[in-house]
């Protein structure tokens, strides 16, 4: 089911490899960025305050007494524990930034400005420096509000459309904003690497949350942008397709996504009403999105003669896209059975963590799993001792 990535922190390897990320980030959305460039092969210095990052604590579930959600976004990186209220830990701060070819922090804006780690002073320091920071609304107006994914939720207009039409807006069951803002962030940090390599010039790569939740409600921001529509919730149905969301079967709901007129056709020939897909109601995709309370009640009277599984397995083959609805172990059992070896264990011995695999498969420089997620301030012997000398490679 796994494979054991080992716990050596040298010989990096990957995309990445030779890349020093200082990480002044907590929580999920900066964390998660800097596990997926640690996962490339960069060298990631996680910098915490004195009591950690605040995840550590956020449990249950644990494991070995240490918060499972902690685990999950922290694997690859060396801790080193600073109290940047303390001159000496601040000079060395200051110096894990000016060796650095990457920094990524999440403090409200000006957070960093009263330890001299800012953009401007580190670049001061270090002109190739990709400084990287996320917010929860940017660096304008809007910096002086906290930035927490439920709030973000709420305020882009996700959580109206999430839930029930009769009830209340719900909140989705991930952090959807952070993961999203992270993946951005990796995304901007990759990009202006490509831009030094050209001119050999850092700069200032700014991702916040609202703007990541605005692009990530994709269809329904440009149905607001561009056909000044504010959608509104309508439970699992989809607005702009039809059958694109639960139908019940014999034993558990299934999804089924048909989502053009190919696809539909499969979907009646299986079962066995293939002139449902000429009814001039049911033909385009419009006109069964239009007659969706029609069209409902003929599929559901199909698919209840069996059950999801079954159904599962003969729509996939007929290239009908569909699916059970899983809890997360059948998800993991999913991709499993799907050859996508969604587990890997991190580690060695007593140290071993298993962790969900890095989500890009490389055929040349594929990603790299060196090191479990650290204890704090595990590494912060050595890593202080490096920060001291005058130079040297991390």
């Amino acid at each position: 089911m796994s494979e054991n990535a080992g716990q050596d922190g040298q010989g990096a390897s990957g995309p990445l490899a030779g890349l020093l990320v200082a990480d002044f980030s907590r929580i999920l959305a900066g964390p998660y960025a800097t596990m997926l460039l640690a996962d490339m092969g960069a060298e990631v210095v996680k910098v915490e305050g004195p009591r950690g990052d605040d995840t550590r604590t956020w449990m249950p579930p644990v494991r070995d007494g240490v918060s499972t959600y902690y685990l999950g976004v922290n694997r690859g990186k060396r801790s080193i524990a600073l109290d940047l209220r303390e001159e000496g830990d601040v000079a060395l701060a200051r110096e894990l930034a000016r060796r650095a070819d990457v920094l990524i922090e999440n403090f409200k804006p000006g957070g960093m400005d009263k330890y001299g780690l800012d953009f401007e002073s580190v670049r001061a320091a270090n002109p190739g420096i990709i400084y990287s920071s996320i917010t929860g609304f940017g660096s304008g107006a809007g910096a002086h509000v906290p930035g927490y994914d439920l709030m973000v939720q709420a305020i882009s207009g996700l959580m109206s459309l999430t839930g029930d039409p009769a009830g209340p807006p719900y909140r989705a069951g991930i952090s959807v904003f952070d993961v999203m803002a992270g993946n951005h962030a990796v995304i901007g940090i990759l990009a202006a690497l490509r831009h030094r390599d050209a001119t050999g010039e850092g700069q200032h790569v700014e991702v916040n949350l609202l703007s990541s939740a605005l692009t990530g409600l994709v269809n329904h921001s440009s149905a607001y942008v561009a056909g000044d529509t504010v959608p509104y919730r309508m439970g699992n149905a989809h607005p702009s397709v039809f059958p694109y969301e639960p139908l019940p079967t014999a034993d558990n709901d299934l999804i089924v996504t048909a989502a053009n007129d190919g696809q539909f056709r499969k979907l009646c020939e299986v079962l066995g009403i293939p002139e449902i897909a000429d009814d001039p109601r049911f033909a385009r995709n419009a006109d069964r999105t239009e007659n969706r309370d029609e069209l409902r009640p003929i599929l559901t009277e199909r698919l209840t003669r069996r059950g999801a599984l079954e159904w599962f397995d003969l729509l996939v083959d007929a290239g009908v896209p569909c699916g059970p609805i899983n809890t997360i172990d059948g998800g993991f059992a999913m991709a499993e059975r799907m050859e996508l070896d969604p587990v890997v264990v991190v580690g060695e011995g007593d140290d071993a963590v298993p962790t969900t695999r890095h989500p890009i498969r490389f055929s040349a420089t594929p990603a790299s799993y060196r090191l479990p997620p650290p204890k704090l301030d595990e590494h912060g012997k050595e890593l202080r001792e490096w920060l001291s000398e005058e130079d040297g490679d991390a």
